[in-house]
């Protein structure tokens, strides 16, 4: 399969710079919020026929990436 890198891209251009699927306007965060909605795989493909499985796989793989850190630390407001 191929990397998340190759289906998330960050263009200024599109969505505000904000990470999305191979450089449509369908960003990541919105992919994240449609799972965590409760929409499965087969919901989101059905509503969204240009998207492919592999996109929704490489979502969830860059939001894991992102969550892989050493440490929060809280910053006062």
């Amino acid at each position: 399969m191929e990397k998340p890198t190759g289906r998330i891209t960050v263009d200024p251009g599109v969505c505000h710079g904000k990470p999305c699927i191979r450089g449509m306007r369908y960003p990541v965060e919105n992919i994240l919020e449609w799972l965590g909605s409760g929409m499965s795989f087969e919901d989101i493909l059905a509503d969204y026929e240009d998207l492919e499985r592999e996109d929704i796989v490489a979502a969830l793989e860059f939001a894991a990436r992102l969550a892989q850190v050493k440490r929060i630390e809280m910053l006062a407001a």
